[in-house]
Protein backbone atom coordinates (compact mmCIF):
# COMPACT_ATOMS: atom_id res chain seq x y z
CA UNK A 1 0.00 0.00 0.00
CA UNK A 2 2.60 2.40 0.63
CA UNK A 3 3.88 2.65 -3.04
CA UNK A 4 0.03 2.62 -4.19
CA UNK A 5 -0.03 5.79 -1.47
CA UNK A 6 3.08 7.67 -2.88
CA UNK A 7 0.98 8.80 -5.89
CA UNK A 8 -1.57 10.80 -3.27
CA UNK A 9 -1.49 13.21 -1.50
CA UNK A 10 -4.18 11.93 1.66
CA UNK A 11 -3.46 8.59 2.87
CA UNK A 12 -2.70 9.27 6.10
CA UNK A 13 -2.42 11.61 9.17
CA UNK A 14 -1.16 14.94 9.77
CA UNK A 15 1.96 16.02 11.70
CA UNK A 16 2.62 19.28 12.66
CA UNK A 17 1.96 22.66 15.21
CA UNK A 18 -0.89 24.14 15.18
CA UNK A 19 -0.76 28.31 14.22
CA UNK A 20 -0.72 31.42 15.96
CA UNK A 21 -3.05 33.67 16.26
CA UNK A 22 -4.35 35.41 12.88
CA UNK A 23 -2.74 39.06 11.95
CA UNK A 24 -4.98 41.92 11.30
CA UNK A 25 -4.31 42.04 7.27
CA UNK A 26 -2.65 38.92 5.85
CA UNK A 27 0.78 38.63 4.43
CA UNK A 28 1.74 39.75 0.88
CA UNK A 29 1.61 37.18 -1.61
CA UNK A 30 4.77 36.91 -2.84
CA UNK A 31 4.36 33.88 -5.05
CA UNK A 32 1.81 35.18 -7.51
CA UNK A 33 1.57 37.64 -10.35
CA UNK A 34 -0.50 40.90 -10.06
CA UNK A 35 -2.18 39.73 -12.73
CA UNK A 36 -3.30 36.49 -10.80
CA UNK A 37 -4.06 37.43 -7.57
CA UNK A 38 -8.15 38.04 -6.86
CA UNK A 39 -9.26 41.46 -6.53
CA UNK A 40 -10.13 40.28 -3.30
CA UNK A 41 -6.79 38.81 -0.85
CA UNK A 42 -7.46 35.50 0.31
CA UNK A 43 -7.27 35.04 3.78
CA UNK A 44 -4.06 33.54 5.35
CA UNK A 45 -3.00 32.79 8.59
CA UNK A 46 -0.40 33.81 10.53
CA UNK A 47 3.42 32.26 10.58
CA UNK A 48 3.73 30.08 13.61
CA UNK A 49 6.41 30.55 16.54
CA UNK A 50 9.39 31.32 15.31
CA UNK A 51 8.04 32.53 11.65
CA UNK A 52 7.16 28.79 10.55
CA UNK A 53 4.79 28.55 7.72
CA UNK A 54 1.24 28.52 9.44
CA UNK A 55 -0.91 25.30 9.22
CA UNK A 56 -4.36 25.44 8.53
CA UNK A 57 -6.52 22.22 9.55
CA UNK A 58 -10.18 23.43 9.51
CA UNK A 59 -12.78 25.78 10.09
CA UNK A 60 -14.84 26.91 12.93
CA UNK A 61 -17.30 24.07 15.00
CA UNK A 62 -19.01 27.02 16.87
CA UNK A 63 -21.76 29.38 15.47
CA UNK A 64 -25.24 28.37 13.05
CA UNK A 65 -23.74 28.47 9.90
CA UNK A 66 -22.95 24.58 9.16
CA UNK A 67 -20.51 24.81 6.53
CA UNK A 68 -17.59 22.35 4.80
CA UNK A 69 -14.65 22.48 2.83
CA UNK A 70 -14.33 19.72 0.20
CA UNK A 71 -10.82 19.54 -1.45
CA UNK A 72 -9.62 17.78 -4.19
CA UNK A 73 -5.94 17.02 -4.81
CA UNK A 74 -4.88 16.91 -8.78
CA UNK A 75 -1.43 14.62 -7.90
CA UNK A 76 0.86 14.04 -10.52
CA UNK A 77 4.47 13.53 -10.00
CA UNK A 78 7.34 15.06 -11.93
CA UNK A 79 7.97 11.69 -13.81
CA UNK A 80 4.91 10.65 -14.76
CA UNK A 81 5.18 12.19 -17.95
CA UNK A 82 5.65 8.76 -19.82
CA UNK A 83 2.39 6.71 -18.19
CA UNK A 84 0.82 10.12 -19.35
CA UNK A 85 2.02 9.79 -22.99
CA UNK A 86 0.83 5.62 -22.75
CA UNK A 87 -2.72 6.68 -21.76
CA UNK A 88 -2.92 6.61 -18.00
CA UNK A 89 -5.12 9.52 -16.80
CA UNK A 90 -4.67 11.82 -14.08
CA UNK A 91 -7.09 14.20 -14.71
CA UNK A 92 -11.18 13.62 -13.65
CA UNK A 93 -13.31 15.78 -15.79
CA UNK A 94 -16.61 13.80 -14.85
CA UNK A 95 -15.74 14.80 -11.72
CA UNK A 96 -15.49 18.62 -11.81
CA UNK A 97 -18.53 18.33 -14.34
CA UNK A 98 -20.15 16.84 -11.54
CA UNK A 99 -19.70 19.38 -9.25
CA UNK A 100 -20.35 22.10 -11.26
CA UNK A 101 -23.76 20.75 -11.62
CA UNK A 102 -24.16 19.87 -8.27
CA UNK A 103 -23.48 23.79 -7.92
CA UNK A 104 -20.71 23.02 -4.95
CA UNK A 105 -18.05 25.69 -4.32
CA UNK A 106 -14.27 23.54 -3.67
CA UNK A 107 -10.70 24.39 -3.73
CA UNK A 108 -8.84 21.80 -6.22
CA UNK A 109 -5.39 21.85 -5.08
CA UNK A 110 -3.13 20.91 -8.11
CA UNK A 111 0.25 19.77 -8.81
CA UNK A 112 2.38 22.42 -11.23
CA UNK A 113 3.12 18.94 -13.44
CA UNK A 114 -0.37 18.29 -13.47
CA UNK A 115 -1.15 21.86 -15.08
CA UNK A 116 1.57 21.09 -17.40
CA UNK A 117 -0.14 18.12 -18.91
CA UNK A 118 -4.00 19.19 -18.50
CA UNK A 119 -3.53 23.60 -19.49
CA UNK A 120 -7.15 23.65 -20.31
CA UNK A 121 -8.56 22.01 -17.97
CA UNK A 122 -6.49 24.00 -15.41
CA UNK A 123 -7.15 26.99 -17.07
CA UNK A 124 -11.38 26.36 -17.01
CA UNK A 125 -10.88 25.14 -13.17
CA UNK A 126 -9.25 28.37 -12.21
CA UNK A 127 -11.81 30.55 -14.19
CA UNK A 128 -14.57 28.69 -12.92
CA UNK A 129 -15.87 31.17 -9.59
CA UNK A 130 -17.06 28.17 -7.63
CA UNK A 131 -13.42 26.84 -8.04
CA UNK A 132 -10.07 28.08 -6.44
CA UNK A 133 -6.58 26.55 -7.18
CA UNK A 134 -3.97 26.26 -4.80
CA UNK A 135 -0.31 24.66 -4.88
CA UNK A 136 0.04 21.27 -4.02
CA UNK A 137 4.16 21.04 -4.97
CA UNK A 138 5.33 21.02 -8.47
CA UNK A 139 6.70 17.10 -8.18
CA UNK A 140 4.82 15.39 -5.60
CA UNK A 141 7.90 14.57 -4.14
CA UNK A 142 7.87 14.20 -0.18
CA UNK A 143 8.79 17.26 2.56
CA UNK A 144 9.48 15.14 5.59
CA UNK A 145 10.78 11.61 5.03
CA UNK A 146 9.35 8.80 5.33
CA UNK A 147 6.00 9.44 3.34
CA UNK A 148 4.36 6.74 1.59
CA UNK A 149 7.03 5.95 -0.60
CA UNK A 150 7.28 9.34 -1.90
CA UNK A 151 10.88 10.45 -3.10
CA UNK A 152 12.43 13.24 -0.58
CA UNK A 153 13.35 17.09 -1.75
CA UNK A 154 16.18 17.97 0.16
CA UNK A 155 15.38 21.22 2.52
CA UNK A 156 17.18 23.25 0.42
CA UNK A 157 14.81 22.50 -2.55
CA UNK A 158 11.21 22.93 -0.61
CA UNK A 159 10.63 26.60 -1.42
CA UNK A 160 11.93 26.45 -4.90
CA UNK A 161 9.39 23.64 -5.82
CA UNK A 162 6.35 25.42 -4.37
CA UNK A 163 7.62 28.75 -6.12
CA UNK A 164 8.05 26.25 -9.65
CA UNK A 165 4.16 25.19 -9.24
CA UNK A 166 3.22 28.57 -8.76
CA UNK A 167 5.51 29.31 -12.14
CA UNK A 168 3.45 26.08 -14.05
CA UNK A 169 0.10 28.15 -12.98
CA UNK A 170 1.01 31.12 -14.41
CA UNK A 171 2.88 29.30 -17.71
CA UNK A 172 -0.62 27.36 -18.58
CA UNK A 173 -2.76 30.57 -17.81
CA UNK A 174 -4.41 29.54 -14.73
CA UNK A 175 -6.28 32.37 -12.28
CA UNK A 176 -7.75 32.46 -9.56
CA UNK A 177 -4.97 30.89 -7.69
CA UNK A 178 -4.83 31.37 -3.99
CA UNK A 179 -1.44 31.06 -1.52
CA UNK A 180 -2.56 27.79 0.66
CA UNK A 181 0.13 24.94 -0.08
CA UNK A 182 -1.02 21.00 1.07
CA UNK A 183 1.95 19.00 1.62
CA UNK A 184 2.03 15.22 -0.58
CA UNK A 185 1.20 12.61 1.89
CA UNK A 186 0.23 15.57 4.09
CA UNK A 187 3.57 14.63 5.67
CA UNK A 188 5.44 17.78 7.06
CA UNK A 189 7.91 18.65 10.30
CA UNK A 190 9.10 21.85 11.52
CA UNK A 191 12.20 21.71 9.19
CA UNK A 192 9.59 21.47 6.26
CA UNK A 193 7.86 24.52 8.13
CA UNK A 194 10.57 26.47 7.79
CA UNK A 195 11.92 26.25 4.72
CA UNK A 196 8.39 27.16 2.80
CA UNK A 197 8.45 30.34 4.90
CA UNK A 198 9.81 32.53 2.11
CA UNK A 199 6.67 31.40 -0.44
CA UNK A 200 4.48 32.78 1.90
CA UNK A 201 2.24 30.43 1.63
CA UNK A 202 -0.65 28.64 4.49
CA UNK A 203 -0.46 25.31 4.62
CA UNK A 204 -3.91 23.81 4.79
CA UNK A 205 -4.51 20.10 6.32
CA UNK A 206 -7.94 18.46 6.84
CA UNK A 207 -9.42 16.51 9.98
CA UNK A 208 -11.71 14.59 7.00
CA UNK A 209 -9.82 11.75 5.17
CA UNK A 210 -11.93 10.53 2.00
CA UNK A 211 -10.65 7.75 2.13
CA UNK A 212 -10.64 7.54 -2.22
CA UNK A 213 -7.14 6.52 -2.72
CA UNK A 214 -7.28 3.46 -4.75
CA UNK A 215 -10.42 3.04 -3.55
CA UNK A 216 -13.32 0.82 -5.69
CA UNK A 217 -16.39 1.19 -3.50
CA UNK A 218 -18.07 4.54 -3.80
CA UNK A 219 -20.21 4.07 -0.92
CA UNK A 220 -17.93 3.01 1.36
CA UNK A 221 -15.90 6.78 0.64
CA UNK A 222 -19.24 8.48 0.78
CA UNK A 223 -19.91 6.55 3.99
CA UNK A 224 -16.33 7.59 5.49
CA UNK A 225 -16.71 11.14 4.87
CA UNK A 226 -20.58 11.62 6.15
CA UNK A 227 -19.52 10.27 8.98
CA UNK A 228 -16.74 12.43 9.46
CA UNK A 229 -17.62 15.63 8.86
CA UNK A 230 -18.66 18.24 11.56
CA UNK A 231 -19.98 22.02 11.09
CA UNK A 232 -16.26 23.86 10.04
CA UNK A 233 -14.96 20.08 8.39
CA UNK A 234 -12.26 20.52 5.67
CA UNK A 235 -12.10 17.04 3.54
CA UNK A 236 -9.51 15.43 1.40
CA UNK A 237 -10.69 13.90 -1.79
CA UNK A 238 -8.53 13.35 -4.82
CA UNK A 239 -8.76 14.46 -8.50
CA UNK A 240 -6.64 11.84 -10.08
CA UNK A 241 -9.23 9.49 -12.44
CA UNK A 242 -6.73 6.63 -12.56
CA UNK A 243 -5.59 6.16 -8.61
CA UNK A 244 -9.00 7.69 -7.35
CA UNK A 245 -11.66 5.82 -9.64
CA UNK A 246 -14.58 6.49 -7.53
CA UNK A 247 -14.70 9.67 -6.46
CA UNK A 248 -17.27 11.31 -8.58
CA UNK A 249 -19.88 8.63 -7.79
CA UNK A 250 -19.60 9.31 -4.02
CA UNK A 251 -20.17 13.12 -4.31
CA UNK A 252 -23.46 12.36 -6.05
CA UNK A 253 -24.24 10.74 -2.76
CA UNK A 254 -22.06 13.05 -0.55
CA UNK A 255 -23.38 17.01 -1.64
CA UNK A 256 -27.16 15.63 -1.04
CA UNK A 257 -26.83 14.14 2.13
CA UNK A 258 -24.80 16.70 3.65
CA UNK A 259 -27.28 19.31 1.95
CA UNK A 260 -30.05 17.56 4.15
CA UNK A 261 -28.23 18.12 7.27
CA UNK A 262 -27.85 21.78 6.19
CA UNK A 263 -24.49 22.06 5.53
CA UNK A 264 -22.85 24.70 2.72
CA UNK A 265 -20.40 23.92 0.66
CA UNK A 266 -17.36 26.05 0.67
CA UNK A 267 -13.69 27.11 -0.58
CA UNK A 268 -10.98 26.88 2.28
CA UNK A 269 -10.99 30.51 1.63
CA UNK A 270 -14.28 31.04 3.35
CA UNK A 271 -13.55 28.37 5.59
CA UNK A 272 -10.32 30.27 6.77
CA UNK A 273 -11.96 33.67 6.51
CA UNK A 274 -14.46 32.30 9.11
CA UNK A 275 -11.90 30.82 11.19
CA UNK A 276 -10.25 34.41 11.30
CA UNK A 277 -13.32 36.31 12.34
CA UNK A 278 -13.11 38.44 8.82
Amino acid sequence: MAALCAVLAGCGSSTGTRPAAPPAQPPAVASLSPARVPARMPPTMAPGPGGLTPVFERGPSAGGDKTVALTFDADMTADQGPRAARGERFDNPALIDTLRRLKVDATVFMTGRWAEQYPGQARAIGDDPRFEIANHSYSHHAFKAPCYGLPALDRHDMAADVRRAFDAFRTAGVRNVVPYFRFPGGCYDDDALRALASARVTAVQWDVVGGDAFATDADAVAEQVLAGVRPGSLVVLHCTRSAAPVTEQAIRRIVPELRERGYRFVKVSELMAAARGT
